[in-house]
């Protein structure tokens, strides 16, 4: 009997943003739950400088040595003259037949490494260029909830142009006086402070302005329970069971360090029981937001629901973490699907999506000669 050919996955991570070591571990898990008699697998870690390493190279990162020392090591043997240099060790990988793109935050989640996969003409995993850019951006993300009636929290945008108009008492009158401080393009809470005052205020969005040039303030809802939903799919996406986040009294939110560095104090309701009637709700919402942003392959939705039940939509990611602690394959196992067969599907979605968008055509309508 002949044996099946495997299928090559060209497995990316690290990246340029704040993310670069949670990507480095959710890629450990995919890679070690990937089941190997089904997928020959090539690593390439993507450098905080942008540059993708090939995969002899990146295994000597993943088996433990230090990858500032190793990339000080290769980058005099790249020519950065090339202006492919970036992304060239990609050819060393043959027949790649499909990527898994597990860069969190700046080129993986804004559809800047999709764009190169459809240039590439390779199939890959997760949402499109236009999806992934479209809910990397807090603010789009919130107009096109908005448009859609997906109840989210009142926010205002301030950026380097209207920064001296949006003082504190102005978006106060706006949004409330308790608030929220976001970077628009930036993810696990990186860069994002609460304020209650003028001066939390002030500090909060110059640390915020590191981050991006766009900010959103928002407003915040007292004493909220953080519940988080996975989805699953392309066009018939399924929603997870619900699961809930505590987090200590202490902290004002589920922030960088109890998401990634001690999360001792943190803990998860997997599944959460909530009333039937918002269960069914913030799935509905889920799936809503998925198919209103053009979503492929999965999304962890993220909810904060008010004292008086009321759910709003916080924050889509597009490519969720999977480390040890991380919610989305959590979720899905408490749901009933495996970490390698939730690996499995999602890289089916992937090959899926790739041969619906082949069969769009295209007419090249010859221009005469003058």
């Amino acid at each position: 009997m002949e044996t099946q050919k495997k299928i090559h996955v060209g497995l990316l991570f690290g990246g340029n943003s704040s993310e670069h070591d949670v990507s480095k571990r959710s890629a450990h898990n995919i890679y070690d739950a990937m089941d190997k008699s089904k997928y020959d697998v090539d690593l390439f870690l993507l450098t905080k400088d942008g540059v993708v390493l090939d995969n002899a190279t990146t295994q000597r990162i993943f088996a433990g040595e230090p990858e500032d020392k190793v990339v000080a090591e290769v980058m005099p043997t790249i020519d950065m003259r090339d202006p492919l240099a970036p992304i060239k060790n990609l050819a060393h990988a043959k027949d790649i037949d499909i990527f898994y793109p597990v860069v969190h935050g700046n080129l993986g989640e804004d559809g800047t490494l999709q764009g190169l996969f459809k240039l590439l003409k390779k199939p890959y995993v997760g949402s499109g260029v236009l999806a992934s850019a479209a809910s990397f951006d807090k603010d789009i993300t919130k107009q096109i909830l908005t448009h859609h009636h997906i109840q989210n929290t009142k926010y205002v945008v301030v950026t380097p142009e209207n920064r001296d108009q949006m003082t504190y008492a102005s978006v106060s009158e706006q949004v409330g006086p308790h608030l929220f401080i976001k970077p628009a393009n930036q993810g696990s809470s990186v860069g994002i402070h609460k304020a209650e005052t003028e001066q939390e205020y002030l500090d909060g969005l110059a640390d915020a302005f590191k981050y991006d040039f766009k900010i959103l303030v928002e407003e915040s809802i007292d004493n909220p329970r953080e519940v988080e939903c996975s989805i699953l799919g392309n066009e018939d996406a399924k929603a997870s069971k619900l699961g809930a986040i505590d987090v200590p009294k202490s902290d004002t939110f589920y922030d960088y360090n109890n998401k990634f560095v001690d999360a001792s104090g943190v803990s998860f309701e997997l599944p959460v029981e909530l009333p039937a009637d918002l269960t069914k709700r913030i799935q509905d919402m889920s799936l809503g937001a998925f198919k209103a942003l053009g979503l492929k392959g999965m999304a962890r939705v993220d909810f904060l629901v008010s004292e008086d039940g009321e759910p709003y939509l916080g924050e889509i990611n597009t490519l969720p973490g999977f480390t040890n602690i991380s919610l989305y394959p959590k979720l899905w196992e408490v749901s009933g699907i495996g970490y390698s067969d939730l690996i499995d599907k999602l890289i089916e979605l992937g090959f899926d999506e790739y041969k619906r968008q082949a069969a769009i055509h295209y007419d090249f309508v010859a221009l005469d000669a003058e």
